[in-house]
This record gives C-alpha cells, structure tokens and sequence, in this order.
C-alpha cells in the first residue's frame, strides 16, 4: 500500500503522524511511504532521518494525498485539506466528529474512508489511541493550569501546592477515566487537595485504593458540583464519552458562583467541551475571561509537547495502521473488531450512530459496509 504523511497544519500543531521508525517498519513490510517535507521538523525528526529509514519525501501536501491510497495524519483535516482528499481515499486520523459538523458533510461529499483513533475500541470498552494523548493532556492540565493560577496572568494568584503555614490550592476534576487520572496524579504529586467526580462508584472504589491521601474521590452530581466549583481554585474537565459530544457539567450559571481568577481547564474540548462556556483556543492565544474565570480550552493540548506527543501516539497507532497496510481497510475491520469501530464516515455514509445521532444524519449500519 501507498502512505502518505502530510505536515499538520493546524495551528501550533507540532506532532506527526509517522515517525522515521514506523516508516521504516512499513516499508519492511513491503509498502511505499511518502513524507511531506519537514512533516517531522517539530517532533524532532529530520528529512534525512526519514530518507534513512526509507521513505520519500514530497514537497506539497498535495503530492501526498495525490500519491497515497493511506493518509495517516494527527489531527483532523482542516479546510484547506478538504479538497485533497479522494474519494476512497482511507484517512486515519483523530477526527472528533460530533463537535464539528462542517467536517462531517465535507467528509461525506468526499466519498472517502474515515477511521477516527478516537472511536477504535478494545473490547473492554478501552480506546487505546486515545489513551496516549489523554495522559499527557491530563498531565499538561494541571501544569497549565498551575501558571494561569499565577496574578500576571489574571487567576488567583495561587500556588498549587501551598507552603508550610499556608492552604494548598483546591483542585477539582472531572471524570475519573485517563485523563482525570492522570491529572490527578499530578496535582497530588504538586501537593494541591484534589477531589475527583464520576458517576461509576467502581472507578470511584478504585482511585480510592490506589491515589495518595490527598486525592478524595466524589460521587457525581449536579447538586455536588454546584457546591464543589464555590471552593475550588483550578477546574479539570475530563468527561468522554466515545465519539459523542461531551455533557456540560459546568454551566454558565455557576461561574458566578466561583471566586475570581478561578481557572478551568477542558480537556474535553475536542469533543465539544464539558463546561458550557468553553470555546476551542490555540496554544497561540489560550485563554479568555468570562465572569472574571480564566478558560483555557486548547484543543489540541498534546501538541505543546510533540516530542513526548509523537511517540506516545506512534507507538499506540502503528500495530492498527500497519494492519489496515497490509489487508486493506475492508479486511482488516472485518477481522478486527476494534478497527471497525473506528469507522464514522465511509463512501459518503455515516456508519458510527454518535455522529449520526449529533447531527440528524442518516445512520448506516457499519456491517452493511463491510
């Protein structure tokens, strides 16, 4: 099969898609990969690097997408890259559908194939390509929110982990899944008092066990967190739920309620947000003010670290992007369960019910396709 890799093109988007070892694996495998150049400058990787391993470089993303039968990107194609995607095309990427839905109807004007990492799902319901980029976006979390606490850049003025004779921030998180984990692990860590919200009392039971002592765990509801968001001084949104939009846990009524200079950080901002107020923001201007209450909302958080980013994604996406080159994407769905779950759009058809759902789409069963 042909890959293709095009540089990412959204802004502060530094991470790519393949890196110069997984070039170097397709191509033991007997397939050809063509990479735009300096697709890797971000992440590190070199031109050089790749022609060492194998793969050709391309000037355009044109080219590329001309060339490729596979494109394997990071983010979702954005408007300038819709007109270079062919029909039939496979494109294996991060989608996030259902909080766009201009990318839906362009998508299904393409006539393309649309395996979205978000939605490729274990049986045990894990979705092992979001995973990577969920720990480090729940690790960045509290690391950004930490500086927007700081007074120069208008939060509270607070240090999230306190000093002798002084009360350490109070940290609250939503859901308790990769990203609230993770984010908890490092507010603890910082000494911040964290409480962790879920609905599942099995998970809850869990963090319970395995957290330090100054992580508490809470039972999620709107009762609570209206009470939880008064006291609170930083604000974790990491609600998901696979391929859907994300319920608003934090409305606009209850930033009110929180003291001044509070910070929210939603991670689930790619998925349409938990927080009713949040808007998607660029690592180039992360932050707005409402009600005196610091959002920052980046969609693509990872992408501030694309060295750690690149790999933690690589590493998680290759075994699937290897298997969809060697059988072809009808093949490899069919035999593998989590793959076919990845499908959302394919010749022109919604095939994954969330998206269709999200935006009154016609919704065909993923079967009838293959």
């Amino acid at each position: 099969m042909i890959i293709g890799v095009p540089k990412e093109i959204k802004n502060n988007e530094n991470r790519v898609a393949v890196t110069p070892a997984g070039a170097q694996e397709f191509i033991k495998k007997g397939h050809t990969v063509y990479v735009q150049t300096k697709a890797g400058d971000g992440s590190g990787f070199s031109d050089e690097e790749y022609k060492g391993a194998g793969a050709k470089i391309l000037s355009t993303a044109k080219e590329v997408f001309d060339v490729a039968e596979m494109i394997v990107k990071v983010k979702e194609p954005i408007e300038q890259e819709y007109g270079l995607i062919r029909k039939d095309q496979l494109v294996f990427t991060y989608f996030h559908f259902a909080s766009y839905e201009p990318l839906a109807h362009a998508m299904l004007k393409t006539g393309a194939v649309c395996l979205a990492y978000e939605t490729v799902e274990r049986p045990d319901r894990s979705l092992p390509l979001l995973v990577p980029m969920s720990e480090v976006a729940g690790r960045m979390s509290i690391q950004e929110g930490a500086k927007y606490l700081e007074k120069p850049l208008k939060g509270r003025g607070i240090l999230l982990g306190g000093v002798p004779g002084v009360m350490p921030a109070k940290v609250l998180i939503l859901g308790g899944g990769v990203v609230g984990t993770n984010a908890a692990k490092i507010a603890a860590g910082m000494g911040a008092d964290v409480t962790i919200t879920d609905v599942n009392l099995n998970r809850l039971r869990y963090l319970d066990d395995v957290m330090p002592k100054n992580v508490h765990t809470m039972a999620s509801n709107d009762y609570v967190l209206r009470e939880l968001v008064k006291t609170s001084d930083l604000i974790v949104g990491g609600v998901l739920i696979p391929g859907a939009k994300a319920p608003k846990l934090i409305t606009r009524d209850m930033l009110k309620t929180m003291r001044p200079g509070t910070v929210l950080v939603d991670v689930a901002v790619d998925q349409g947000g938990c927080i009713e107020t949040c808007k998607p923001t660029t690592h180039e201007d992360p932050t707005y003010i409402i009600d005196d209450i610091v959002h920052y909302c980046v969609a693509n958080m990872p992408g501030a670290v694309p060295y750690t980013s690149t790999l933690a994604l690589t590493n998680a996406t290759l075994p699937y992007a290897l298997k969809l080159a060697n059988n072809g994407w009808k093949k490899a769905c069919s035999e593998n369960e989590d793959l076919k779950k990845g499908l959302n759009v394919v010749q022109g058809k919604v095939v994954y019910k969330a998206v269709a759902d999200a935006f009154n789409l016609p919704y065909t069963s993923v079967e009838e396709i293959l």
